[in-house]
């Protein structure tokens, strides 16, 4: 997931680890915690198989030829994506497998990039994500059923507060569906879905 969404910002432009930082939180949001020690070695690893490269700006580019050595911090190193990142990239947004729409996390962020997935392939994640999100409707309805009598009411409205925004996921993604489907028949494009991300609140 994060070799993912790092691939993904790269492919926009170049960042450097901070900005990098700020907008896999963005994208993330509450799925998982970004840190330094995350993000370094993930940033690492895809260097040494050249997915990415790095640059790191010459302090001296901007100084006249007699100015003191500096001292202090080194500039921001620039990570940059390479063509065999962008070929990665490429693999991972055409996989349509159930790993793309899983309770890991890795829906949302497939989300965040579906600009760059072909129709297809999107209309395949994102009914693959409502037959997940049903089953486990289907569940959290069998659970209640059996369980309702034994159920204190703090408990209960829980448990309907979970069936409730469950419920909220599949309509959304019902309406993401039908607008795909409408943009790859030549209608409303499938850049303007007809709903926001259903609250989890």
């Amino acid at each position: 997931m994060l070799e993912f969404a790092i691939l993904g910002l790269l492919h926009q432009s170049p960042m450097h680890g901070y900005e990098l930082r700020k907008q896999l939180a963005q994208i993330l949001g509450g799925l998982r915690s970004i840190s330094y020690g995350s993000l370094y070695p993930a940033l690492k690893r895809m260097h040494a198989a050249g997915l990415i490269s790095t640059e790191e700006p010459d302090p001296h580019a901007l100084l006249p030829a007699d100015a003191p050595p500096l001292t202090g911090r080194r500039g921001k190193v620039v990570y940059t994506i390479t063509a065999e990142g962008k070929e990665r990239f490429h693999e991972l947004v055409c996989d349509s497998g159930p790993e793309a729409y899983d309770d890991g996390g890795l829906f949302g962020v497939r989300l965040a990039f579906f600009r760059h997935t072909a129709s297809d392939v999107r209309l395949r994640i994102l009914e693959g994500r409502r037959r997940t999100v049903e089953r486990q409707r289907e569940g959290l309805r069998s659970s209640l059923a059996r369980t309702r009598e034994r159920l204190d009411h703090y408990t209960l409205e829980l448990q309907r507060h979970g069936l409730e925004s469950v419920d909220r996921e599949v309509r959304w993604l019902s309406e993401l569906i039908d607008t795909e489907r409408r943009g790859a028949a030549g209608g409303a494009p499938p850049e303007t879905p007809g709903g926001s991300p259903p609250s989890t609140k």
